[in-house]
């Protein structure tokens, strides 16, 4: 017992939190006058929720949860993002868990972050996949990004949801977080990751990778990294630059390819 307690007080010494980027640190797009995005907006259980449903014929017991970085619904790359879901044939939910109050983009994210804690967050992010589930969806993917990669991570954790993904996570806990995934979890998981990120470094990418990778993970595990690019390179890209227009479309290309591999 005394070697367990010892251990447990080794890593959480060694542990780092990832920290969240400010707003300074996001690349801010501008939306094309073509890109209208497609959903609208649903209350489920009591939640706002963005909802973007595949054309034609799709499988309802299927969905996709996305939880948006902390810029929110507010932020149009974050609903045509959920657009790209929807057009890949997965009915996709994104629960404003933000309550309302999403980061401005000139915002102080440390500021923010003081009210917008996973006591405040996880509540109606349940309240949608309870509902989400009590309507026959079975099979449950999550895709996080930046904030959202911890809620992606805690549904993974505490076996909510059938296959996660996240890209460029805060918030997080290093190695923490992935050794309780490790020790409890049956989720598959997927990650990417940027070069140039301040908050998930590369340096944190290998640390975690030291936990679940190389077979360590018998549900799933896969990272890839996405060189020349920073934080938020999966939400938004400048259309100009070909290195993050090919970042932007990869991370969902991975992530769609590892969802699919997994849901079955």
């Amino acid at each position: 017992m005394q070697l367990v307690v010892l251990l447990s007080v080794l890593a959480t010494a060694r542990a780092i939190v990832v920290p969240q980027v400010d707003s300074s640190g996001h690349f801010h797009s501008p939306v094309p006058a073509d890109a209208v995005p497609q959903g609208k907006n649903i209350t489920i259980n009591g939640v706002l929720t963005y909802v973007s449903l595949p054309k034609g014929n799709f499988d309802p017991t299927t969905a996709v949860v996305l939880l948006t970085d902390v810029f929110g619904l507010p932020s149009p790359d974050n609903l045509i993002l959920a657009d790209q879901w929807a057009a890949a044939g997965f009915a996709t939910y994104a629960p404003d868990y933000l309550n309302g109050d999403a980061l401005p983009t000139d915002g102080n994210v440390t500021t923010w972050a003081v009210n917008h804690g996973e006591a405040q967050t996880t509540p109606p992010l349940l309240a949608v996949i309870s509902a989400l589930k009590s309507h026959g969806v079975k099979k449950l993917a999550a895709t996080g990004y930046c904030f959202g990669g911890l809620y992606t991570t805690r549904l993974v954790q505490n076996n909510t949801i059938t296959v996660g993904t996240m890209a460029h996570p805060s918030s997080l806990n290093v190695p923490t977080d992935f050794e309780l995934v490790k020790a409890q979890s049956h989720v598959a998981i997927e990650i990417n990751n940027a070069e140039l990120d301040t908050g998930f470094t590369p340096a944190l990418a290998l640390e975690t990778d030291t936990v679940l990778g190389d077979g360590q993970y018998l549900p799933g595990y896969f990272r890839r990294q996405f060189d020349g690019v920073g934080h938020g390179f999966a939400v938004r890209a400048n259309v100009s630059d070909p290195v993050q227009v090919a970042a932007k479309q990869g991370a969902f290309d991975t992530s769609l390819a590892f969802i699919k591999a997994h849901l079955n």
